[in-house]
């Protein structure tokens, strides 16, 4: 039996910390380091750097990173393996390179490529291969696409690291593929072990937001030491799939029963957690702590991956003006009505020349204020359309001209008037996999295919139960729902997730009990009108929501103050609900 693979994790977007790669090599013992730095929205914003820069469409902060930490990888045998490379991993490659030969160093360098779709749009869609990844329409218009990737799983990299690879560098993976594939090499697992790939997976998940699992972004953040610098956690992988999660000694954070708790909960749908090696069940998942900043996840089970790999589309949306007008003081709704009123006077368009208007009051002012900013409201109207010119400077020329001609206290946020900027639109589709093979290149050396074709197989999946115990009786006060719950919500595309959990059976029992969806219509009025899907998952007390639209077309196109939903739960948290005295501290 091989000894379990610690495998870290330095990077949680693009954007993270540029030395925690140097902390995970440098702070303790580890087998492989890995980062996640894409996004949805990333593979916009490396469109657009591709477009300055050609064959430049990769994460230049981990070059930067591997200039640091390269020597002493390669001196202790540490592998690396990272998605940096986004919409050009050759170019990653090639770059990473130029750092070696500057180091005098000579690691075997290996890329995955065959994600993008781009090149092939044309034959695809002609042969109907592509579809919406929700409604299964075929996908007829590319005209507009700026990103195509579809989502691989781990077996490129296996067959890199097979092939000697000390650093791999893949365009668009899940973000778990980068952990599942080094413990699958590993382990020798093979494509049909669905339990062990699951436990991989999960703990992939787990890690791939770095210090999301370490106390970042966590509810009970107070409780938590050394938040001022959170380290970065690493998962040690077994044979059979389980793991243990961790973090180097003396950094700060913690890993606890709650963090993992929170991260397995981000940004995900029901139980079946699809991707293109397994269908990872997380009704299945057991948490038990084993240490100081040790908890280990058991009991996996896993199932058959679908025959398709989903993909990310980005188009050109068009062009979009935010206007944003403070509202000081009294009568913030007539103010808000007079703008509204005086702006389209002004406006050399009417409402409906616009494929989009969307305005709200963001009530952020107080009764009886103690300072200016306690007295202040937003007013926020935003203008979408095709046509850069219409929601160019002719628009905030028609704001800015109300400064001295309509409400007392006008001001503007955000500057003086300027012209529109493009935004892109998220679609997610799916395309068979037998259709795209994972192409490896060895830098220098040879290339070779990899099928994304996943066997069929057997599989039994008996979901862990959950606490045997009922919800506290007695009195109940009004409480935020924070008081005993957690949080942790993100973005799926044009979706978002909001994920619950308590830290009790007990909390559990009542949470199931009262959190239904037409609670979480209630409390969360933004929501009221969509659609809702809820996922409970005893095992490891929690219960998952889907708010379907919130985010409009998704993160690039959203109206929302926060158009990736990251702050959704701990605004749920702030809401007070009658909790039953004996949950409360």
């Amino acid at each position: 039996m091989a000894d379990p693979i610690r495998i870290a994790n330095c990077s949680g977007f693009f954007g993270d910390r540029i030395t925690a790669a140097r902390e995970m090599v440098e702070g303790g013992p580890i087998d492989v380091l890995t980062g996640d730095w894409l996004a949805e929205l990333t593979m916009l914003i490396l469109a657009r750097t591709r477009v300055k820069r050609p064959n430049g469409g990769y994460a230049r902060t981990f070059v930067a990173q591997m200039e640091q930490v390269m020597g002493a990888c390669l001196e202790k045998g540490i592998k690396v393996v990272t998605n940096a490379g986004g919409l050009d991993p050759d170019g990653c490659a090639d770059a990473v390179a130029e750092v070696a030969n500057r180091l005098g160093l000579a690691p075997k360098i290996a890329y995955v490529r065959g994600d993008d779709l781009l090149p092939r749009m044309a034959d695809l869609l002609a042969a109907d291969q592509l579809s919406h990844f929700e409604t299964g329409e075929p996908i007829k218009d590319a005209s507009s696409f700026l990103t195509a990737n579809a989502y691989f799983g781990c077996w490129g990299i296996v067959d890199a690291l097979d092939r000697g690879a000390d650093i791999v560098i893949t365009g668009r993976t899940t973000d778990a593929a980068v952990v599942c594939g080094p413990a699958a090499w590993h382990h020798g697992w093979k494509r049909t072990d669905w339990n062990a790939l699951a436990g991989a997976v999960a703990a992939g998940h787990v890690i791939e937001c770095g210090t999301q699992a370490t106390g970042g972004n966590y509810s009970f953040f107070t409780e938590v030491p050394g938040m001022a610098r959170v380290g970065f956690p690493w998962a040690e992988i077994a044979e059979d799939g389980s793991s243990v999660i961790g973090k180097h000694e003396g950094t700060g954070g913690e890993v606890s029963i709650g963090t993992v708790t929170s991260q397995l909960l981000y940004e995900i749908g029901g139980p079946e957690y699809y991707g293109p090696d397994v269908t990872t069940r997380f009704d299945t998942i057991q948490l038990d702590p084993v240490g100081k900043d040790r908890v280990r996840m058991s009991g996996i089970q896993g199932e058959p991956p679908p025959p398709t790999l989903k993909v990310c589309l980005n188009r050109s949306g068009g062009f979009r003006q935010d206007l944003n007008v403070c509202l000081t003081g009294l009568d913030i709704e007539a103010k808000a009505k007079l703008v509204w009123e005086a702006f389209w006077a002004a406006c050399p368009f009417a409402p409906e020349d616009f494929a989009s208007v969307k305005s709200r009051i963001v009530r952020t002012d107080k009764p009886d204020p103690q300072s200016n900013e306690e007295a202040t409201a937003f007013f926020k109207i935003t203008l979408k359309d095709p046509d850069e010119k219409k929601v160019g400077r002719a628009v905030s020329n028609a704001m800015i001209e109300l400064a001295l001609a309509s409400i007392p206290g006008f001001t503007s946020v955000g500057g003086g008037p300027g012209g529109g900027r493009p935004f892109g639109v998220y679609e997610p589709a799916r395309i068979p996999a037998a259709n795209l093979p994972q192409e490896v290149v060895i830098l220098g050396g040879e290339t070779h295919q990899v099928s994304s074709v996943i066997p069929d197989g057997p599989s039994s999946v008996t979901p862990a139960p959950g606490p045997g115990v009922g919800a506290p009786g007695g009195a109940t006060k009004p409480a935020p729902l924070g008081a005993v719950v957690g949080a942790r919500s993100g973005d799926k595309g044009g979706n978002a997730n909001l994920g619950v959990f308590a830290r009790s059976d007990e909390a559990w029992a009542w949470l199931d009990s009262v959190l239904t969806t037409e609670k979480l219509r209630e409390l969360l009025p933004e929501a009221a009108e969509l659609e809702i899907d809820r996922h409970p998952l005893p095992a490891i007390r929690s219960v998952n929501f889907v708010l379907h639209g919130l985010l409009e077309e998704g993160v690039a196109a959203s109206t929302r103050q926060d158009g990736q939903a990251k702050s959704l739960g701990e605004w749920l948290r702030a809401r007070v609900v009658d909790v039953p005295e004996a949950l409360l501290p």
